[in-house]
């Protein structure tokens, strides 16, 4: 068994085990892989557990081969239940966006060679305990071929900076930068006088950001969104691209970002890419329970100490600008 696969399935027989007796739905995933998944946690698991699969036509079906009578009610949430969804399958085909929701864990399957923990609900486990490891198992996979495959994104990075404004002078941060991709643009823009940090939790997303040689006029630093090593009230504006959707708790992240940033600031959330057509690169509808949805943005940012001032979410970006409140966070 591949070293990934063993930490992933030994990280949730120690969350899961624990809470026997209790049945583990194995639901997703393509070619019978929610079938090899389902096997080998029941092996990590004590008999008192049971590991199932779930087959989206031929019904609930165990490693012995049973069946239920109701696939639809075992695939509800209850007590002694929890379900985990493995995203697998090609990009941009749809898939069961009601698995994924009733899910109490999400796990990134497209290569199943490299599963990734997506999603752990906290009543299973503290993100404490597999965040930072997830996220830097995901993402550093990924880092060196991230710009041959989104390089074109870079006109899009540097009009959404000069939309967010920097002022020369400024100290403006890229929070979860990546390889980079705005720093030059936030250089360019607070000029000599200004400083640039770019930060992030995965050393191999600073390291590709250096070897494009984007550390000229930007400071890197290897950091966790949650716990910025910076003072408060320090930053003149803080981009983020691609990075509240990722946290696992985004009003806490939104209200880190405040308490970095000088009343009056700005924060610059964006993506290259509008919500409704990266759901779709990605094979998922939108929910309307997601943080960036508008409806739930603004108040997540009222509550963490920001005014929401602009949002857009057409096809071909996503930004949303706030302003940094006066009054303090309540």
């Amino acid at each position: 068994m591949p070293e990934r696969i063993r930490e992933v399935i030994a990280f949730l027989a120690e969350v899961l085990a624990p809470r026997a007796p209790l049945t583990v739905i194995v639901d997703g995933g393509d070619h019978g892989a929610a079938a090899s998944f389902a096997a080998r946690l029941a092996v990590a698991f004590p008999p008192s557990a049971r590991a199932w699969t779930v087959d989206a036509v031929l019904g609930l079906s165990g490693p012995a081969g049973g069946r239920s009578d109701s696939a639809l009610n075992v695939l509800e949430p209850a007590a002694d239940r929890v379900i985990v969804y493995l995203r697998s399958g090609p990009r941009g085909r749809r898939t069961n966006g009601d698995g994924e929701r009733r899910a109490q864990v999400v796990i990134d399957h497209h290569d199943p060679d490299w599963p990734v923990i997506r999603h752990v609900h906290p009543r299973l486990a503290d993100p404490e305990r597999w965040y930072l490891t997830e996220s830097r198992a995901f993402f550093g996979a990924r880092a060196a071929d991230w710009d041959a495959k989104f390089g074109d994104d870079l006109p899009a990075y540097a009009k959404a900076v000069e939309t967010a404004e920097p002022r020369p002078g400024d100290l403006a941060l890229d929070v979860g930068c990546g390889t980079g991709r705005a720093l030059p643009a936030l250089a360019a823009a607070v000029g000599p006088t200004g400083r640039v940090i770019g930060l992030d939790l995965t050393p191999a997303m600073l390291a590709a950001a250096k070897d494009a040689g984007r550390d000229g006029g930007a400071a890197l630093v290897l950091a966790d969104a949650r716990r910025l090593p910076l003072p408060d009230a320090v930053a003149g504006l803080v981009f983020a691209a691609g990075l509240v959707q990722h946290l696992p708790d985004p009003a806490a992240g939104l209200a880190e970002l405040a308490r970095v940033t000088r009343p009056g600031g700005r924060l610059m959330l964006f993506h290259p890419a509008g919500r409704a057509a990266l759901a779709a690169r990605h094979g998922r509808a939108l929910r309307p329970d997601e943080p960036l949805n508008e409806d739930n943005l603004g108040p997540l940012l009222t509550a963490a100490g920001w005014e929401l001032a602009r949002y857009e979410d057409p096809d071909d970006h996503f930004l949303a600008m706030a302003v940094r409140a006066v009054r303090s966070a309540q």
